[in-house]
């Protein structure tokens, strides 16, 4: 009994020392390399862009129609847009482009005016009917005659034209590289200023792409008037990245 359990107090004692210098081993490891001098680095940013012709078109088309009731709005509203919609498939554009993106019935008052310093209530004189679709067009050479046919069927009511790429990915590598080139000329520059060496890269990051701001359609009203397809201006995109490099600091 007694050897028994001075066996298993050196046995104990034994485990306790390897857990002992166990722990001590990666913490003298951390501290000789807290001990050790950072390599010393310089952080860059660097941008870069490039210009293509967009290949796309993405417009919002809207009908508006006001009547005295909601039910005569509505039936008013709807003929004008499946006429709408039966011309722009008749002109090409896929089901896959067409999106309805707003529907609206809104009540419309009249507010009296009162002499007395009173607030009448307001009187309501019909309702207004608002349907919108977003379509994109694939083929620019026939943007100008969609929009001249849209409008002469209804559509009243426009939020814009932005023009774009179905696939920008061309544009993006080329603004990815300039992007590193620039990286790498400031570096140089900064550290041929500070008089010291320029080392390896050891680091990039890249921020998410974006498109710059493009032309926007003119339309004139004489135009339409005159049956003219509405004048456009398709412009370039162009699209910029941004990208951060690190790198080592020579002698």
């Amino acid at each position: 009994m007694f050897y028994g359990t001075l066996g298993r107090r050196a046995g104990a004692g034994l485990f306790a020392l390897s857990l002992a210098l166990a722990a001590a081993v990666p913490m003298a490891a951390r501290a000789q390399d807290a001990a050790k001098p950072r390599e010393a680095t310089i952080v860059v940013t660097g941008e870069g862009s490039a210009e293509i012709a967009p290949d796309m078109a993405l417009i919002d088309l809207g009908v508006v129609k006001d009547a005295k009731t909601a039910r005569e709005a509505l039936d008013a509203n709807n003929k004008a847009m499946a006429e709408i919609l039966a011309a722009l498939k008749d002109a090409g554009i896929a089901e896959r482009d067409l999106q309805t993106s707003g529907f609206m019935i809104n009540p419309q008052y009249q507010y009296p005016q009162s002499s007395t310093g009173e607030n009448p209530p307001p009187i309501l004189t019909g309702f207004q009917v608002t349907n919108t679709v977003t379509l994109r067009v694939r083929d620019l050479s026939k943007l100008g005659e969609i929009l001249d046919k849209a409008v002469t069927l209804g559509a009243n009511q426009g939020g814009g034209i932005r023009f774009t790429n179905d696939k920008p990915d061309t544009a993006v590598s080329a603004a990815r590289k300039k992007a590193v080139e620039n990286a790498i000329a400031k570096a140089k520059e900064l550290t041929s200023a500070a008089g010291v060496g320029l080392g390896r890269v050891l680091e990039i990051s890249e921020t998410n792409y974006r498109a710059e701001p493009v032309p926007m359609m003119r339309a004139m009203a004489k135009d339409y008037a005159e049956g003219a397809s509405v004048p456009l201006a398709t412009g370039e995109n162009s699209y910029s990245v941004v990208v951060n490099v690190t790198f080592a600091l020579g002698t």
